[in-house]
Protein backbone atom coordinates (compact mmCIF):
# COMPACT_ATOMS: atom_id res chain seq x y z
CA UNK A 1 0.00 0.00 0.00
CA UNK A 2 1.35 3.44 -0.99
CA UNK A 3 1.76 5.84 1.91
CA UNK A 4 0.12 8.86 0.29
CA UNK A 5 -0.47 10.92 3.41
CA UNK A 6 2.47 11.43 5.78
CA UNK A 7 2.20 10.66 9.45
CA UNK A 8 0.72 13.76 11.13
CA UNK A 9 3.75 13.91 13.43
CA UNK A 10 6.45 13.63 10.74
CA UNK A 11 9.28 16.14 10.31
CA UNK A 12 7.93 19.00 8.15
CA UNK A 13 11.46 20.40 8.10
CA UNK A 14 12.47 17.49 5.88
CA UNK A 15 9.56 18.25 3.52
CA UNK A 16 10.76 21.85 3.21
CA UNK A 17 14.37 20.79 2.69
CA UNK A 18 13.38 18.26 0.01
CA UNK A 19 11.20 20.80 -1.86
CA UNK A 20 13.92 23.46 -1.80
CA UNK A 21 16.63 21.01 -2.89
CA UNK A 22 14.45 19.80 -5.77
CA UNK A 23 13.70 23.43 -6.76
CA UNK A 24 17.35 24.49 -6.67
CA UNK A 25 18.33 21.49 -8.78
CA UNK A 26 15.50 22.07 -11.29
CA UNK A 27 16.15 25.81 -11.62
CA UNK A 28 19.90 25.30 -11.91
CA UNK A 29 19.42 22.67 -14.59
CA UNK A 30 17.11 24.94 -16.56
CA UNK A 31 19.20 28.10 -16.14
CA UNK A 32 16.48 29.77 -14.04
CA UNK A 33 16.72 31.77 -10.83
CA UNK A 34 15.11 30.70 -7.60
CA UNK A 35 14.85 34.24 -6.26
CA UNK A 36 14.60 34.83 -2.50
CA UNK A 37 10.84 35.48 -2.81
CA UNK A 38 10.22 32.38 -4.93
CA UNK A 39 12.21 30.38 -2.39
CA UNK A 40 10.22 31.79 0.57
CA UNK A 41 6.89 31.13 -1.16
CA UNK A 42 7.91 27.54 -1.91
CA UNK A 43 9.10 27.15 1.68
CA UNK A 44 5.70 28.30 2.99
CA UNK A 45 3.92 25.88 0.64
CA UNK A 46 6.16 22.98 1.70
CA UNK A 47 5.58 23.62 5.42
CA UNK A 48 2.09 22.20 5.11
CA UNK A 49 0.44 19.32 3.32
CA UNK A 50 -2.69 21.41 2.94
CA UNK A 51 -3.11 23.89 0.08
CA UNK A 52 -2.26 27.50 0.90
CA UNK A 53 -3.96 30.52 -0.68
CA UNK A 54 -2.00 33.45 -2.09
CA UNK A 55 -3.31 35.91 0.51
CA UNK A 56 -2.48 33.46 3.28
CA UNK A 57 1.10 33.47 1.94
CA UNK A 58 1.09 37.28 1.98
CA UNK A 59 -0.08 37.16 5.62
CA UNK A 60 2.60 34.62 6.61
CA UNK A 61 5.28 36.75 4.97
CA UNK A 62 3.98 39.88 6.75
CA UNK A 63 3.94 38.04 10.09
CA UNK A 64 7.63 37.27 9.64
CA UNK A 65 8.39 40.92 8.84
CA UNK A 66 8.44 40.58 5.06
CA UNK A 67 6.03 43.09 3.52
CA UNK A 68 5.40 41.69 0.05
CA UNK A 69 2.59 42.83 -2.25
CA UNK A 70 0.08 40.20 -3.32
CA UNK A 71 1.00 40.70 -6.98
CA UNK A 72 4.60 39.67 -6.22
CA UNK A 73 3.37 36.52 -4.46
CA UNK A 74 1.14 35.73 -7.45
CA UNK A 75 4.14 36.13 -9.79
CA UNK A 76 6.20 33.79 -7.59
CA UNK A 77 3.34 31.25 -7.60
CA UNK A 78 3.04 31.57 -11.38
CA UNK A 79 6.75 30.78 -11.73
CA UNK A 80 6.61 27.84 -9.31
CA UNK A 81 3.59 26.29 -11.02
CA UNK A 82 5.02 26.88 -14.51
CA UNK A 83 8.22 25.10 -13.45
CA UNK A 84 6.23 22.26 -11.83
CA UNK A 85 7.59 23.05 -8.38
CA UNK A 86 4.09 23.75 -7.07
CA UNK A 87 0.54 22.90 -8.10
CA UNK A 88 -2.68 24.86 -8.03
CA UNK A 89 -5.53 22.99 -6.40
CA UNK A 90 -8.40 24.35 -8.48
CA UNK A 91 -11.23 23.32 -6.16
CA UNK A 92 -9.65 25.22 -3.27
CA UNK A 93 -8.11 28.11 -5.22
CA UNK A 94 -4.88 27.40 -3.37
CA UNK A 95 -1.39 26.05 -3.96
CA UNK A 96 0.70 23.12 -2.83
CA UNK A 97 4.41 22.32 -3.14
CA UNK A 98 5.06 19.52 -5.63
CA UNK A 99 6.21 16.42 -3.78
CA UNK A 100 6.54 14.02 -6.69
CA UNK A 101 9.15 15.68 -8.89
CA UNK A 102 7.43 14.53 -12.10
CA UNK A 103 7.55 15.97 -15.59
CA UNK A 104 5.31 18.94 -16.46
CA UNK A 105 2.96 17.12 -18.82
CA UNK A 106 2.64 14.02 -16.64
CA UNK A 107 -0.91 13.67 -15.29
CA UNK A 108 -1.27 14.00 -11.54
CA UNK A 109 -3.97 12.97 -9.09
CA UNK A 110 -4.59 14.81 -5.83
CA UNK A 111 -6.36 13.14 -2.91
CA UNK A 112 -7.99 15.88 -0.81
CA UNK A 113 -8.99 15.08 2.77
CA UNK A 114 -12.27 16.73 3.71
CA UNK A 115 -11.50 16.53 7.46
CA UNK A 116 -7.91 17.72 7.98
CA UNK A 117 -7.38 19.50 4.66
CA UNK A 118 -4.25 17.52 3.77
CA UNK A 119 -3.57 16.75 0.13
CA UNK A 120 -1.59 13.82 -1.23
CA UNK A 121 -0.02 14.01 -4.68
CA UNK A 122 -0.09 10.73 -6.56
CA UNK A 123 1.21 9.42 -9.85
CA UNK A 124 -1.65 8.29 -12.04
CA UNK A 125 -0.20 5.90 -14.63
CA UNK A 126 -3.50 4.42 -15.86
CA UNK A 127 -5.08 7.86 -15.91
CA UNK A 128 -2.06 9.09 -17.88
CA UNK A 129 -2.47 6.36 -20.49
CA UNK A 130 -6.19 7.08 -20.84
CA UNK A 131 -5.62 10.84 -21.16
CA UNK A 132 -2.86 10.34 -23.74
CA UNK A 133 -5.02 7.97 -25.77
CA UNK A 134 -8.07 10.27 -25.65
CA UNK A 135 -6.16 13.45 -26.49
CA UNK A 136 -4.36 11.82 -29.42
CA UNK A 137 -7.65 10.46 -30.76
CA UNK A 138 -9.12 13.98 -30.59
CA UNK A 139 -6.06 15.59 -32.18
CA UNK A 140 -5.66 17.59 -28.98
CA UNK A 141 -2.38 18.57 -27.34
CA UNK A 142 -2.84 18.60 -23.56
CA UNK A 143 -0.75 20.96 -21.45
CA UNK A 144 -1.79 19.47 -18.15
CA UNK A 145 -4.08 16.81 -16.76
CA UNK A 146 -5.04 16.93 -13.13
CA UNK A 147 -7.68 15.02 -11.22
CA UNK A 148 -8.84 15.96 -7.73
CA UNK A 149 -10.45 13.29 -5.55
CA UNK A 150 -12.17 14.31 -2.29
CA UNK A 151 -12.57 11.96 0.66
CA UNK A 152 -11.13 11.10 4.07
CA UNK A 153 -7.42 10.30 4.52
CA UNK A 154 -6.16 7.24 6.40
CA UNK A 155 -4.95 9.14 9.49
CA UNK A 156 -8.36 10.84 9.86
CA UNK A 157 -10.20 7.55 9.32
CA UNK A 158 -8.13 5.97 12.10
CA UNK A 159 -8.91 8.69 14.63
CA UNK A 160 -11.47 7.61 17.23
CA UNK A 161 -14.96 8.96 16.60
CA UNK A 162 -16.32 11.36 19.18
Amino acid sequence: MHKAFPDPHHDHGQCVEDALTRAERACGGRGLRLTPLRRRVLEILAQSHAPVGAYEIVEKLAASGEAVPAMSVYRALEFLTAENLAHRIESRNAFLACTAGHERAEPVMFLLCEKCGAVAEMQAAAFSRDVTKATKAAGFEARSAIIEVSGICGPCRKKPKR
